[in-house]
């Protein structure tokens, strides 16, 4: 009897090992210039790298970024389509893949192109609307009509660029009382309290910091002490070290540019993000450079350069690194693929495996559990 329930112990450890070896990898795309259903469901092996579709979504317009609710039970999309903009929520059934539409309703913003949600609330990032927008959560996981709307005003120096407010993305902090917003039209770097329960006062301001005057701040993320923030200005490659204490309070120390030495040609800094260990930094460039680049994260909070190298596509909009820290995979917006890179876990240096999963215009890159 002692045998025969040590087997049954050591089949199912392993099964319970395999479970944990698979994720869903969700994709946002755009669907206005080419064929796409909207959000794609692969199933992805973090042993192998192999990749297999499961589902689609229905007719969804242009959601390029998504948010997955804690529970893993509903995903949220921004629809990024001009003034008909809008944030839409779904039903999610990780094991299937499936998703099911719940609600949309409008941004009352231009082309939203972040954003977060807790328990009580959706929070959107309004890019051309140059706003930030609150949806509370529905007991069926929808959407109301914004609560509140809270507008940036002003513009930067880059007349082409910056010729108004252009929120790029809402974060919240580790310890959730604080949201973080950054403005690429007026190169600051907003922090509102978060009062999650506030029926329409749900983001209070409490300051804000500079960056430097053209740089265009896009996307954030957090040390995994959560007492740095690291952050990578669109317009000319900036990326600025920030010490950040449970106050709110953020303060520059430190910058450098994710350019290659006697780089010529545009520029376009997109996505940063940190291993699962929190060891390792990866940041991409578009337009010209299409490069990743790959930082070590030190005890200090310092970064020091590892390599950079070619995404092997066109406009490396998003990337993500898989739950294990196995693979990374990067999302092209303009060659229709997703590139699939080994990662050293130890190094953090990137290899390509040759795996490319082809798809219409991939923006936003998520992994779940199934």
């Amino acid at each position: 009897m002692k045998k025969i329930s040590l087997i049954l112990f050591s089949a199912l450890a392993v099964t319970t090992v395999k479970a944990q070896d698979k994720f869903n990898l969700l994709v946002g795309t755009y669907t206005n210039t080419c064929q796409s259903n909207g959000i794609y469901v692969y199933e992805f092996d973090s042993v192998t790298g192999d990749y297999k579709l499961k589902k689609s979504s229905e007719s969804v317009v242009s959601p390029s970024y998504l948010s997955v609710s804690a529970d893993n039970k509903f995903v949220y999309a921004v629809n990024e389509n001009g003034a008909q903009s809008a944030v839409s929520a779904f039903t999610y059934d990780a094991a299937s893949g499936k998703l099911g539409l719940i609600n949309k309703n409008d941004s009352q913003g231009a082309d939203p192109c972040h954003l977060i949600n807790d328990d009580k609330n959706v929070i959107a990032a309004n890019y051309s609307g140059g706003s930030i927008v609150v949806f509370k959560k529905n007991p069926d996981g929808g959407i109301t009509e914004v609560q509140q709307k809270i507008q940036h005003d002003g513009k930067g120096p880059n007349e082409a660029r910056q010729e108004k407010a252009h929120v790029h993305m809402v974060v919240f902090s580790p310890d959730k009382k604080f949201v973080l917003a950054n403005d690429l039209g007026l190169d600051k770097v907003f922090i509102y309290k978060y009062n999650p329960a506030s029926k329409n006062e749900i983001l209070t301001l409490k300051g804000s910091v500079d960056v430097k005057k053209g740089s265009g701040p896009r996307h954030l993320t957090f040390s995994k002490d959560g007492k740095f923030v690291y952050l990578v200005q669109e317009l000319d490659g900036t990326l600025t070290t920030l010490s950040y204490d449970k106050t709110g309070s953020l303060k520059i120390v430190a910058e450098t540019s994710i350019l290659p030495k006697n780089f010529k040609g545009g520029t376009g800094a997109a996505a940063i993000k940190l291993s699962p260990d929190g060891n390792f930094l990866y940041v991409t460039d578009r337009v010209d450079a299409n490069l990743i680049s790959v930082y070590k994260v030190l005890k200090t909070g310092g970064i020091e350069l590892v390599e950079q190298q070619s995404t092997l596509g066109k406009g490396p909009r998003d990337f993500a690194v898989d739950p294990t820290g196995n693979y990374l995979l990067v999302g092209h917006q303009y060659t229709n693929d997703i590139v699939i890179f080994k990662r050293d876990q130890t190094t953090g240096k990137l290899t390509d495996t040759g795996r490319r999963i082809q798809m219409c215009s991939p923006v936003g890159l998520v992994f779940t559990k199934i």
